[in-house]
């Protein structure tokens, strides 16, 4: 097994889960700090939004969108149809903020927690990408089947929209930049904001509830949540995210999580698009209809599967992880 890499203090360690404990054995937990940030990760991605507001305005004003327009609608500046931008570019400039996030995240674990960053990524002595990429193979597996099946037997239900040359672009961007996305996501939440609620509640029971209603409201303002309502969607999301953080407390790092998340918005991105989701891109499928009660039960049905390969892969036993 890995060790920690960091010695661990001769004094009792406050929990069973080492990731947990990560937190404790590495730098300061002083809570002003953990003020400071999530506000570097609110700071990084306001700048970074401001700095791309400024060129599609200039694009949407190009192509014919008055002020009046925008001031009406501001979210229309991220919607590549009605101001008349590359789906490519504008999900480049989409997925920036992220990085600058994670960028400020970074800067105050290293220079004010004193941690390494990889502390709040896993317990381990290092990064265990064998997980992240199974936890990826998994759960694309499960995506890419569950697409077919629809499409073979729900006729009119996706259709075909392959342009190559889009494609090329489209797979460009997820390579190099979706990962940062999705990365940013684990890592505030599930990884750092996980291991400081610990700290103030002495469990990790309280942690993994908060920190999956936090990302169910954050992603509250995405297109679905509006047509949809919160009613609909926020289970949906919270429960993505309960999902995640159980798998992240009971193997004890991010890896996992890690991997079926940049999975599930890869997979997603490449595959099946909507005029009104939250990532529109030349994918291989367009759908006109969204039914996300049925895509709630279909993603039970796959976290049921995904947790049941972990589970006999991994051999997890020790379900007091989860408590504390």
């Amino acid at each position: 097994m890995d060790n920690i890499e960091q010695d661990i203090p001769k004094k009792e360690l406050p929990f069973n889960n080492l990731f947990l404990n990560s937190a404790v054995v590495h730098g300061f937990n002083y809570w002003w700090m953990y003020f400071f940030g999530i506000a570097a990760v609110l700071l990084g991605y306001v700048i970074c939004q401001l700095l791309i507001t400024f060129p599609l305005m200039t694009i949407a004003f190009n192509n014919g969108v008055s002020m009046a327009e925008l001031q009406s609608n501001p979210l229309m500046l991220f919607d590549p149809a009605q101001i008349g931008i590359n789906n490519n570019i504008l999900l480049a400039m989409l997925f920036s903020m992220f990085g600058f996030a994670l960028l400020g995240l970074f800067i105050v674990v290293k220079r004010i927690h004193h941690k390494t960053f990889l502390s709040i990524l896993t317990a381990y002595s290092k990064l265990r990408y064998k997980r992240l990429f199974f936890a990826f193979l998994v759960w694309g597996i499960l995506i890419i089947v569950a697409t077919l099946i629809s499409y073979f037997t729900v006729p009119g239900e996706l259709t075909v929209q392959f342009k190559p040359g889009s494609f090329l672009g489209l797979l460009l961007v997820c390579i190099v930049l979706l990962p940062i996305q999705t990365s940013a996501e684990e890592i505030i939440i599930r990884g750092y904001l996980m291991q400081g609620l610990a700290l103030i509640f002495k469990n990790g029971i309280i942690p993994l509830i908060l920190t999956s209603l936090l990302f169910g409201f954050l992603h509250m303002e995405n297109p679905e949540a509006r047509e949809f309502g919160w009613m609909v969607m926020l289970p949906y999301y919270a429960t993505f995210g309960l999902f995640l953080g159980l798998i992240t407390l009971l193997d004890e790092g991010l890896e996992l999580a890690l991997g079926i998340h940049l999975a599930n918005n890869f997979i997603s991105c490449l595959l099946v698009t909507t005029p009104n989701g939250t990532l529109r891109t030349d994918a291989i499928f367009l759908t006109q209809t969204q039914d996300p009660k049925s895509e709630f039960i279909l993603f039970i049905v796959l976290a049921i599967i995904t947790f049941a390969v972990f589970w006999f892969k991994y051999r997890w036993t020790n379900f007091k992880l989860i408590l504390k």
